[in-house]
């Protein structure tokens, strides 16, 4: 059970799952969702079109295809508002509901963009403090259960706001 923070591109990693931020319609789009997709080979955009989409918040999997993840956990992020359209609950939701699949499906590792801060808006302060607390809590609630979870950041200064939010709040993490 640990959290560990690094840089780097999250379609190379080697873990049970990926988290997609995805857009609502699963279908595929910019930034680290065309990454996946285009990774992924087009059997991925075949299957996402069996699942009907999904609203901000819901999680839902698929094979991972072409990458090394055996599985991509789809969740849309919220669309930052300004903070007062449940973007904080909607985010967490992300988080929490795809860490819940990863459990079903008895997966030990999962990796993590930084969702909804790329043209969603999010701020980056902002949602990192979500994700990383939520990540905590989902891993001291499941601690019977050994999960490693990544939270993998495009550029430097996100994964430098990742690692203060998370000496901020006092959060055990690797790097």
């Amino acid at each position: 059970m640990s959290i560990k923070i690094i840089q780097g591109d999250i379609t190379k990693l080697h873990v049970d799952a990926i988290v997609n931020a995805a857009n609502p319609s699963l279908l595929g789009g910019g930034g680290v969702d065309g990454a996946i997709h285009r990774a992924a080979g087009p059997k991925l955009l075949e299957e996402c079109k069996t699942l009907g989409g999904a609203n901000p918040g819901q999680a839902k999997i698929t094979h991972g295809y072409n990458l090394p993840a055996k599985w991509v956990i789809h969740t849309p992020g919220p669309v930052w508002q300004g903070g007062n359209h449940d973007e904080e609950v909607n985010l967490r939701h992300s988080y929490e509901n795809s860490l819940c699949i990863a459990r079903s499906y008895e997966l030990h590792s999962i990796a993590f963009p930084s969702i909804s801060t790329g043209v969603y808006g999010y701020p980056i302060e902002e949602a990192s403090k979500v994700a990383l607390s939520t990540i905590d809590w989902f891993l001291k609630k499941c601690a019977y259960y050994p999960m490693e979870v990544i939270c993998v950041l495009h550029n430097e200064r996100d994964y430098q706001t990742y690692i203060k939010t998370a000496q901020e709040l006092r959060i055990n993490y690797e790097v």
